[in-house]
């Protein structure tokens, strides 16, 4: 059982790497017919490409598995859902039809009359 778990990881870690070579060469190959002629800068290498890469991942995605909080947020939320009264289930939904903007009343703005000359 063990071996089977070892050629298992050994299998994904190789997979992993090769997607990751692969999205490196990509970008590599991206970036070097693109960017020269359109903003005058200098061709990459391999390893320049995979370091934007990395770089790209921690500025626009962080390392999470999952974007947005993933199926933990869901539950979450399908838990509140849950516990909410009809009443306060059809408030939430005005809520969203309305931009979340309820007043401390529960009644929806008047959106003509906010507006400001």
């Amino acid at each position: 059982m063990k071996r089977y778990r070892f050629v298992r990881v050994l299998k994904i870690a190789l997979f992993g790497t090769l997607a990751v070579a692969a999205l490196s060469f990509l970008v590599m190959g991206l970036w070097n017919i693109l960017m020269p002629g359109i903003f005058a800068v200098r061709a990459i290498t391999f390893w320049q490409a995979l370091g934007l890469l990395v770089l790209s991942k921690l500025l626009f995605g962080g390392f999470r598995p999952y974007p947005g909080g993933g199926p933990r947020w869901r539950r979450r939320m399908m838990e509140r859902w849950e516990r909410m009264t009809p009443e306060e289930r059809e408030k939430f939904k005005q809520g969203i039809r309305h931009g979340c903007n309820l007043r401390p009343g529960g009644d929806a703005p008047n959106r003509e009359a906010e507006v400001r000359v």
